[in-house]
């Protein structure tokens, strides 16, 4: 079966936020290489968080395998800087082949697009946990670059709690 892409609507909330618990906090047995649930307990969205994303300037694409999500990602504008922020860039983990057959890449050249042709972004920014080397090594093999601009992990509540002590987010830059 195909994979379409398309931008999510709020009907997809819920299925959305149960895609990126999975890929990046999954339970016991579900694993991928996209998982923080070692460095960061609790749930990384909620059908509401994805909701309060689709806005104006805002989106979140998903591609989809009839009707079932597989990926996702957000794009988000910053008209002032003429750049775009990416992130909750997830793949469907109980699938290892979707993960480990390029769609996380697929879908990243999605967002960019996206953010170049929709929102006319020059610069691509996302934020990335230092702690995931393998992650930080993938974005930096897709032409990012570390920014230096360091961040302790977000202490809202809808974050999740960090499992270890001093975590820190950096920004990865990239040119459109």
């Amino acid at each position: 079966m195909e994979i379409a892409l398309r931008l999510a609507t709020g009907d997809d909330a819920e299925a959305i936020a149960g895609l990126v618990n999975r890929a990046y906090r999954p339970g016991a047995g579900l694993r991928g290489w996209t998982h923080e649930a070692e460095l960061v307990a609790g749930a990384r969205a909620s059908g509401e968080m994805v909701r309060a994303l689709l806005r104006p300037g805002s989106a979140v694409l998903v591609l989809c395998r009839g009707v079932s999500i597989v990926a996702c990602v957000h794009v988000e504008a910053n008209p002032l800087e003429s750049s775009a922020y990416i992130g909750m860039l997830a793949t469907e983990p109980a699938e290892p082949a979707e993960q480990a057959g390029g769609l996380g890449k697929r879908m990243l050249a999605c967002a960019e697009r996206y953010a170049a042709e929709e929102l006319g972004a020059r610069v691509f920014r996302m934020s990335v946990l230092v702690a995931r080397v393998e992650l930080m090594a993938f974005y930096l093999r897709r032409g990012y670059v570390r920014s230096g601009r360091l961040e302790g992990f977000p202490d809202d509540a809808g974050a999740g709690v960090p499992r270890v002590p001093g975590l820190q987010l950096e920004t990865l830059v990239k040119q459109a």
